[in-house]
């Protein structure tokens, strides 16, 4: 779910974090499901009273909670939690060490094909090359790896989250081209 708060000109803003004050509108975390609420005009019966819903709001969650995944897993590696590069990606999933494997999604399908999501692990492949390379300070990433413990529970929530927003029901991209 996702909240959203209404700002103080009456317009719906999104509550990645859910810590800004105000009454709470709370919204699946999928692409249909926000674009039904601010064209259905939910947004405002749920806060009695008339709101404007602003352009792009389905485009500006998608970016809030793809920075915030970004942020965790900067985190998770600057805390020793997290590795990126196919030979350390690989290394820790021979030696069981890893429990997330991260792979970006415009990587090459061959090369990704070569490792394997951790048994009783999870996997994360609907974040860019650039969106990775930001979280590990490089400018492309395609494959990276959490350990247990630390930030990565967290980020598996938070990348389930984001995953409703970019990938419809038949597996492909609610994203338009060139965006």
């Amino acid at each position: 779910m996702i909240r959203f708060v209404v700002g103080p000109e009456a317009q719906v803003v999104p509550d990645i974090l859910g810590r800004l004050p105000g009454r709470g509108i709370w919204v699946l975390a999928t692409r249909a499901a926000v674009t039904k609420a601010a064209d259905k005009k939910l947004f405002s019966r749920s806060a009695k009273q008339p709101v404007q819903v602003p352009d792009g709001l389905v485009q500006e969650v998608e970016r809030q909670l793809a920075r915030r995944v970004v942020d965790l897993i900067s985190l998770a590696r600057k805390g020793g939690g997290a590795v990126a590069g196919y030979e350390k990606v690989k290394d820790w999933l021979m030696k069981d060490e890893a429990e997330v494997l991260i792979q970006a999604s415009d990587g090459s399908e061959r090369g990704k094909t070569k490792l394997s999501t951790p048994y009783g692990g999870s996997y994360i492949g609907w974040l860019t090359a650039g969106e990775l390379g930001l979280a590990f300070g490089r400018q492309t990433v395609i494959h990276g790896a959490l350990a247990s413990g630390g930030l990565t529970e967290r980020v598996v929530e938070e990348a389930a989250r984001l995953k409703n927003l970019r990938v419809n029901d038949d597996g492909g991209s609610g994203r338009r081209k060139g965006k």
